[in-house]
């Protein structure tokens, strides 16, 4: 590795200053400290923030919930009353890795980890995400890639959190600049969708602080499909809330992961869905309309259907 320094913040405040412009905040690590041992990243100081105080939370609302940016995976899968509130979000969590991965990584960590395109991973490969002037995935083996994009890197996001957030209509706070800016899950990917050298909206300096979810979507679900049935990144995730009352679907919310740089979304699908009963052609429907101008590539046209059937089996878990 490449020499650096290493500090403890005890403060938002002192973390942000010991970060400056050139180096990095540590919590789990999981994402990070791969990148560098693959000189992806070269951070002049990591800054441990694992000590920073209020962070770690899980505070329960009558309006909202909120979820410290410090709070493990694991945590969120163990949590009773959070699996009662929000199952989506529980089942999210339990896709997760391993179990031992899950203790340690923390939920800002998992929205703000850098792309798993192996190309990007690769270190003597320079691809348009590391200001190179070729996406070797367009041509090459993209199997695992956006069938959406607004710009020419086609590297989607695998946050498996960002996909339930998103559906759950959560409100990401970021300290940026000393103030604290609310963000919703599109607004923290926007610059992944417009630019090819972005992973998210993050900029250096950037500290998540937490999540807040309200509460008016009591029903959710979250479903991936795997090449393995553990441990392994998803190819396709999905995640739906809504309420449900008197057989019809109030304020739904569909999420597509793994097929864009952001947690993918369509308004439309939304509205259609709206006072709806559920069933199998209003499912079949709403899928239709999420999956309507997809770019499938080469090698994961597969992702199409997958999508689709995910989906339809989401939204029906609502029914209970």
């Amino acid at each position: 590795m490449n020499t650096f320094s290493y500090a403890t913040a005890l403060s938002t405040g002192s973390a942000r200053d010991l970060v400056a412009d050139c180096g990095a905040y540590l919590a789990g690590g999981n994402d990070l400290l791969g990148r560098l041992k693959e000189y992806i990243d070269s951070p002049a100081i990591l800054v441990n923030i694992k000590s920073l105080p209020d962070l770690d939370r899980i505070e329960r609302g009558e309006k909202f919930w909120t979820i410290g940016s410090l709070v493990t995976v694991a945590r969120l899968e163990q949590d009773a009353d959070l699996q009662s509130a929000f199952p989506g979000l529980h089942d999210a969590a339990a896709e997760i890795a391993s179990p031992q991965i899950r203790n340690v990584v923390t939920v800002g960590g998992n929205l703000a980890q850098h792309s798993r395109c192996w190309y990007y991973r690769q270190r003597d490969v320079k691809c348009l995400k590391k200001d190179g002037d070729l996406c070797y995935a367009r041509q090459s083996d993209n199997r695992y890639h956006s069938l959406f994009s607004g710009n020419d890197c086609i590297s989607p996001v695998v946050s498996s959190l960002a996909t339930a957030f998103a559906a759950l209509d959560a409100t990401a706070v970021v300290m940026r600049n000393g103030e604290e800016q609310r963000w919703s899950m599109a607004q923290f990917y926007a610059d992944a969708w417009k630019m090819r050298l972005a992973h998210n909206s993050l900029q250096t300096g950037d500290l998540i602080l937490r999540v807040e979810i309200p509460v008016n979507r009591p029903r959710s679900a979250y479903l991936q499909a795997s090449d393995k049935h553990t441990f392994d990144w998803a190819l396709v995730s999905c995640a739906a809330a809504a309420d449900y009352v008197d057989g019809k679907l109030v304020r739904p919310r569909v999420a597509l992961g793994s097929i864009s740089p952001v947690p993918h979304q369509v308004d439309a699908a939304n509205q259609y869905l709206e006072g709806r009963g559920l069933d199998e052609i209003s499912a079949a429907t709403a899928a239709d309309m999420i999956l309507a101008g997809a770019h499938p590539l080469e090698h994961n046209a597969y992702k199409v259907p997958l999508a689709h059937a995910l989906i339809r089996r989401t939204l029906l878990r609502l029914k209970g």
